[in-house]
């Protein structure tokens, strides 16, 4: 079966970043409450100072339950490619494979906020593959880590084009359905490539450490942007299927405060 882009279709899959942001034990039981309700993958942000740290956050989700887990996504501005691409081996080594490396340039400024030289895009976009590259090598022949390469321009599509096993494009927030199909049709050519929709916003609500919280969802409805799914379940369903259907969006990534609202959802599409 294929799409309208001439892809083969993929199942559906549906990933939730579920930052830490409360006690420890309610964001465990909310972790457990993801996996119960079908969901493939725990995603975390990597935002330093914010909320803890990246690996051992998802290394206690992976201990949890059977969840992938996942970086969503590695910023390239805050990290060296030698040390990234050995904790994101680590990460798969101790999932028994479990693990989806996500990585972008970072939201620009990032790294100036923190403390850090500022970094061009071109160096982001070095170490984006300097990344990977030493990734490849350190998983050797017995280990392939899945990537997901965060993309806007047509640079990074083409660094994602080579890399890649999965590609996630940054949409501006006044995109709407016309411009982000025509992005996506023009991006792949003749490979076939996970594609990935970041979905900030559910209903009136937007996500925590996917959107700026003051994302205007009026707008967004109003553009008909792909970054928003309507919060009832039965045209969030149908929504999802026709994003397949005529664009090739097979994984969907949600934030953790919509995972309920979305878990019937998940429960009548995840692996179809």
């Amino acid at each position: 079966m294929s799409d309208q882009t001439g892809r083969v279709t993929r199942p559906f899959r549906f990933g939730v970043v579920a930052p830490v942001d409360s006690d420890l034990p309610t964001w465990r039981d909310r972790v457990r409450r993801i996996a119960d309700s079908g969901y493939s993958t725990l995603l975390m942000p990597d935002v330093p100072t914010w909320q803890p740290t990246l690996a051992p956050t998802l290394a206690t989700a992976a201990a949890l339950t059977d969840l992938r887990i996942g970086s969503w996504v590695y910023a390239s501005a805050l990290r060296q490619p030698w040390s990234t691409a050995w904790e994101a081996h680590s990460l798969s080594v101790l999932t028994e494979g479990r693990f989806e490396m996500g990585i972008g340039a970072g939201r620009p400024g990032i790294e100036v906020e923190l403390g850090l030289p500022a970094v061009s895009h071109a160096d982001r976009r070095a170490r984006m593959r300097e990344t990977v590259t030493a990734l490849r090598e350190f998983d050797g022949p017995e280990l392939h880590t899945p990537v997901v390469m965060a993309v806007s321009g047509p640079k990074s599509q083409a660094l994602a084009l080579e890399v890649a096993d999965a590609v996630t494009f940054v949409l501006p927030a006044d995109d709407d359905r016309a411009e982000t199909t025509s992005r996506v049709r023009d991006f792949a050519g003749g490979r076939d490539i996970e594609l990935a929709l970041h979905v900030a916003a559910v209903g009136d609500g937007v996500a925590p450490f996917m959107a700026a919280p003051n994302l205007d969802t009026a707008a967004l409805r109003a553009a008909d942007s792909l970054l928003i799914l309507p919060s009832d379940p039965a045209a969030a369903t149908e929504e999802i299927q026709r994003r397949r259907e005529e664009i090739g969006f097979s994984y969907f990534v949600i934030g953790a405060d919509f995972a309920e609202t979305l878990a019937p959802v998940v429960a009548d599409l995840a692996g179809h």
